[in-house]
């Protein structure tokens, strides 16, 4: 569609905020469309689903949280029934300030964090727990 940004040039904005957070990457998808990745894990990325808005962004958020996002900002923040059931909220990238896109990216980034320590906590558990038995 003429006078849309290309896929890449959504994403700049997002890449050059993503990459001032520790730990982060930007790698290319399977679809050739870039992804950011902290500790190796999924933090954000363009919407690839049908279901999702043209340069829509995929972050990660709290499930028990989003709904505040998504009550204090439907026309920026929103969810399709494809993604409801993932841990994420999508971003419409027209609308969103660079302020807040900083913010939700942070938000992303301290979900992604915390996502492989909590796994190796578990981990950690459950071999205590068969060392015990």
């Amino acid at each position: 569609m003429p006078g849309r940004p290309a896929p890449a040039d959504a994403f700049s904005l997002v890449r050059s905020l993503g990459l001032a957070l520790p730990g982060v990457d930007v790698v290319t998808r399977y679809d050739g469309s870039p992804m950011l990745k902290a500790g190796g894990c999924f933090m954000a990325c363009l919407a690839q689903h049908p279901s999702a808005e043209p340069d829509t962004l995929v972050v990660r958020a709290d499930p028990d949280d989003r709904h505040w996002l998504l009550a204090d900002a439907p026309d920026i923040y929103y969810l399709t029934d494809f993604y409801r059931r993932h841990p994420i909220v999508l971003v419409r990238l027209s609308r969103i300030d660079r302020e807040a896109l900083r913010e939700i990216l942070s938000i992303s980034w301290r979900l992604t964090m915390a996502k492989p320590s909590a796994r190796m906590k578990r981990k950690r558990h459950h071999r205590a727990a068969a060392h015990d038995s």
